[in-house]
């Protein structure tokens, strides 16, 4: 029998959302810290270590079934310290468990269901287990006892089994360094693997279920710039395009309201049936793929989803002191009678709820034929049944399309869908919302403050720029310890906590540079210059090169990993060396050259032989291997002159180029001050190529004439 537990166990006092939805569980459950360690030790028991976040479906459904299952909860609480686990607050630890259940099972996911020793070793692992046997499939209840009889009757096996794979995770931690690749060859390799894997048909890589990955995007339009490779620019605008015109885009997204963005992935491979989890990591990564597209193509397409992107995270996922929130569920009630959230409930429509809310014949008519509105639903791929009779907006025609079907203008089509668009942006706002996780992660703000700059860059809208620094702003407020001297991770609910990882360094670090070029305020500079510095101290590998996932004294990670693999995210390694050649760019300063050498060098093997792993590394590669630029800006920042100058760069994609400004501030964090001429008359720019500089010009003409020349892509640039 399954009842719910109304007593609050120790999660009620954590901060973490995840972590708070599993407080009321009859689950004895503790975070990850030495008093679950203790009691392991003490009673000697293995470990039950659960790891999932707020927005993931399936642990959900693992909680509904099995935690707050009284009998399953007995069974832990009397066999097994358990331990509950927001990967989003942890990261390192969730990617060592991973690593483990890839590397015993060949699968992963969330939730994360691992058994420990009590010095914290896996012995055992996997995903979701239903609570009883199903489908020929164990189920958690079947799991738990026969794993508290083989630690009963068989300790030695599961002691040896978690010591190889400590082994093995060592082991592979021990990289050996090479010279960097001559040649292109890797990233022809990691080309011609993407491209073997690509959907012609819909864009993105493989089948279903298909994610967005946009670091394959990135790669992709960086080896279209160096090699003039015009396919890999074609597959990363198809897929660009196939998304923003897939279910996995939120299309009521309504301009200073909300709505819009993506989801986390498609379950299909045409991007109709998404997962509806929104993530402020995934939406912050394609705001630079589009731009990024907007950039190498001109098409104006690419740059309204990328501000439809903005539009969604600055309405819907910014906190009133600037932090931007983490994710959306995919979960939410359908009504208030409902005691059961569904995937999915706040987008999906029925053909009759159209019909409602479109009163106009003419428009719903359109509105349907645009967007593939069925009368008994068009989610034919719904992997799971849940969405039945409902209909996923996906634009299954251009409007030049609907106006040719109607014997209707372009212009009319255009207007009657925005307006169709606004009332069920209007009614939908009356449902109830999915769960908003409300935590501000130092990591995925460095993200989203990245695309943020760009976006004021290549779109010239002042509003991006004031919301990327409010966010810093925030961060350095809010999120670095000046007790410490140490950035923090997680903010919430008016606390701040947990050591800052290596990613939170990177993305901020990496934001921070961004933000740099995009203000040219000096005092971003010195901020970065201060915490490289430290993420040196604390994460680098002074023995082999690379760096840490965790800081050389975090005693709660059994094992420090070296994360190189690009996922969800770029790895931190990679966009430690991509930051580290920028400021060796932007200041002349060898040093942070050299250690960027090291770092790419840490991964040759890999490189050469799994490029297609690590794609934001051969973007990296790129940059210390190919011509590299810089633009020293002089005279009035803030002069309209000045203005078109630096648009004359923004507007291009030049990913081995800088951009500074002449200052006093500047020259004295710079090895060149020599070059810097701070005092023009009027402003102008230098164009400088390696290690040479050309004369400085005013016209704005002149300099897009020397960045052509000097600085196009191989393909042409379309900026």
């Amino acid at each position: 029998m399954v009842t719910v537990s109304r007593k609050a166990n120790r999660l009620a006092n954590e901060k973490s959302p995840y972590l708070l939805q599993h407080a009321h569980n009859p689950v004895e459950w503790f975070a990850w810290g030495e008093e679950a360690f203790e009691k392991a030790r003490r009673d000697d028991l293995p470990i039950f270590l659960s790891v999932g976040y707020s927005t993931c479906h399936w642990c959900h459904v693992m909680e509904r079934e099995s935690f707050e299952n009284e009998e399953i909860a007995e069974l832990l609480n009397r066999h097994f310290v358990s331990i509950k686990v927001d990967r989003e607050e942890l990261p390192d630890l969730d990617r060592l468990y991973m690593h483990y259940l890839h590397s015993t099972s060949g699968q992963g996911g969330w939730p994360m269901s691992v058994w420990l020793t009590p010095d914290r070793k896996p012995f055992y692992g996997g995903t979701y287990f239903p609570p009883q046997d199903r489908y020929g499939i164990a189920g958690f209840t079947t799991v738990l006892l026969s794993l508290a009889r083989l630690w009963m009757s068989d300790r030695e096996k599961i002691m040896n089994a978690a010591e190889g794979f400590v082994y093995m995770v060592e082991e592979a931690t021990r990289s050996e360094s090479s010279d960097l690749p001559a040649d292109d060859q890797p990233q022809r390799q990691c080309f011609e693997w993407l491209a073997s894997t690509f959907d012609p048909l819909f864009g993105g890589f493989g089948g279903a279920p298909k994610f967005p990955r946009p670091v394959l995007l990135n790669f992709l339009f960086n080896e279209a710039y160096h090699s003039g490779n015009k396919r890999a620019l074609d597959m990363a605008l198809k897929t660009l395009v196939k998304m923003a015109e897939g279910g996995i885009h939120d299309h009521l997204g309504i301009e200073g309201k909300g709505g819009g963005g993506f989801a986390r992935y498609s379950t299909d491979a045409r991007w109709q049936v998404p997962h509806f989890e929104k993530m402020l990591y995934d939406n912050a990564q394609l705001a630079l793929s589009y731009l990024e597209a907007f950039q190498c193509s001109g098409d104006a397409f690419y740059k309204t989803v990328a501000r439809d992107i903005f539009n969604y995270v600055l309405c819907d996922m910014t906190s009133p002191e600037g932090g931007f929130y983490s994710a959306e569920d995919a979960d939410s009630l359908e009504d208030e009678s409902a005691t059961i959230k569904k995937e999915g409930a706040f987008y999906l429509w029925r053909a009759g709820e159209l019909h409602e809310h479109l009163a106009d014949e003419q428009p719903e008519a359109m509105f349907s034929f645009t967007y593939g509105i069925k009368a008994k639903g068009n989610a034919e791929n719904d992997p799971h049944g849940e969405f039945i009779g409902k209909n996923i907006l996906m634009q299954q025609a251009s409007v030049e399309e609907t106006a040719e079907r109607f014997g209707k203008t372009a212009a009319d089509v255009v207007a009657a869908l925005d307006v169709a668009r606004e009332k069920l942006f209007t009614a939908r706002a009356g449902r109830l919302r999915p769960f908003l996780d409300d935590k501000i992660l130092t990591s995925w703000n460095g993200l989203m403050v990245s695309a943020l700059a760009k976006g004021y860059r290549v779109l010239h809208d002042d509003l991006y720029l004031v919301a990327a620094k409010k966010a810093v702003a925030f961060i350095l407020d809010k999120l670095y310890s000046t007790q410490q001297g140490r950035l923090l991770r997680r903010y919430r609910d008016g606390h701040a906590a947990i050591p800052g990882m290596a990613e939170d360094y990177v993305f901020f670090v990496q934001a921070l540079l961004d933000l740099y070029e995009a203000s040219l305020e000096v005092e971003y500079l010195q901020w970065v210059l201060d915490l490289t510095d430290l993420q040196n101290t604390l994460f680098y590998d002074s023995s082999q090169g690379g760096y840490f996932s965790t800081a050389f004294d975090d005693n709660t990670v059994p094992l420090r990993l070296k994360e190189n693999d690009d996922g969800a995210e770029p790895s931190a390694n990679a966009v430690s060396a991509l930051n580290l050649l920028r400021l060796g760019a932007i200041t002349g300063r060898e040093e942070f050259t050299i250690k960027a050498e090291q770092t790419i060098a840490c991964f040759g093997s890999t490189l050469r032989e799994s490029s297609h792993a690590l794609p934001q590394m051969l973007v990296a590669l790129n940059f210390a291997s190919k011509r590299k630029s810089r633009v020293i800006l002089s005279g009035e920042l803030h002069h309209p002159e000045m203005a078109r100058l630096r648009a004359v760069v923004d507007e291009r994609y030049l990913p081995g180029n800088v951009m500074i400004h002449a200052s006093r501030e500047l020259a004295a964090l710079v090895e060149f001050s020599e070059t810097l001429q701070s005092g023009a008359a009027s402003p102008q720019a230098s164009l400088c190529l390696d290690h040479h500089c050309l004369l400085p010009v005013e016209d704005p003409e002149k300099l897009a004439a020397l960045l052509d020349s000097h600085c196009g892509s191989a393909i042409g640039q379309a900026g």
